[in-house]
């Protein structure tokens, strides 16, 4: 099976799945009808795939075969087997995502960008796939300089990006995970309860909680809250100055428009 091909089968397949368990057993109910909410940020994913396909759709992947062959980055230089150096790139690019998601609340122009994946009403796996094309652009050209400057190797890229979407996917899903098992596990991995406190509409709950995939990055820096103030039941999801439903076009607008807001993030 070639490379894009497994990638798309994973990715549909963990989608698939997830859908399905919050169809059977969702955590919250929907605030706006389903079937538009999956239209809107699918379409929003068509458009992402569509610039992708005509700009830097495997950047990182060419990127990461450029320096292999030119012999750059950090990590070849260090005494270690293939298998653990595989690991140990995958944990540094996870904290490169950590950086990535901290800057992109934290720098007003990567708000403006950013803020069209936390306007949604609604949190579940299609939130994943709800991010505005600027914003993804941006994040394949910082993928490439971490890429270039570790040395990872194609193949950790390329799993990477399947772990990363895979986990993307899971931690937006409106599944509720029975206590005993969701403890232990965000010691190691974001959690759909984790990642829900992030898309509370009050800001100093919307600033936490940036890791994606590994949770070890929000407790090392100080970012963590294990809770939301209103519960998880009971939570506003989204932003105080976006409460209606926005379509495709709009979104694709929002980051152009003028807004209220006067700070991307509170300064602690």
């Amino acid at each position: 099976m070639s490379e894009p091909l497994l990638r798309l089968t994973i990715f549909m397949a963990v989608l698939l799945l997830l859908l399905s368990w919050e169809s059977l057993r969702p955590q919250r109910p929907w605030q706006q009808p389903r079937g538009r909410h999956l239209l809107i940020n699918i379409g929003l994913l068509l458009v992402d795939v569509l610039v992708q396909r005509f700009t830097l759709g495997a950047a990182a992947i060419v990127a990461a075969v450029y320096a292999r062959q030119q012999g750059w980055g950090l990590l070849p230089l260090l005494p270690l087997p293939a298998s653990l150096l595989a690991v140990v790139g995958i944990i540094l690019l996870d904290l490169a995502i950590y950086g990535q998601h901290v800057l992109s609340h934290r720098l007003s122009w990567l708000w403006r960008l950013h803020r069209v994946h936390h306007s949604d009403l609604d949190l579940d796996a299609s939130t994943a796939l709800r991010f505005h094309p600027l914003e993804i652009l941006l994040s394949l050209l910082y993928k490439v300089l971490v890429v270039m400057l570790l040395g990872i190797s194609p193949a950790v890229v390329v799993w990477f990006e399947v772990l990363l979407n895979s986990a993307a996917l899971f931690n937006h899903a409106n599944i509720r995970l029975p206590a005993r098992w969701e403890r232990p596990l965000r010691w190691l991995l974001v959690t759909p309860a984790m990642h829900r406190v992030h898309h509370s509409v009050h800001a100093e709950e919307t600033h936490s909680n940036f890791g994606f995939m590994l949770s070890c990055w929000d407790r090392l820096f100080a970012t963590y809250r294990a809770q939301p103030q209103d519960g998880h039941d009971a939570m506003a999801l989204g932003l105080p100055q976006y409460r209606q439903v926005l379509g495709v076009r709009a979104l694709l607008l929002q980051p152009f428009r003028a807004n209220h807001e006067t700070a991307a993030v509170r300064r602690q």
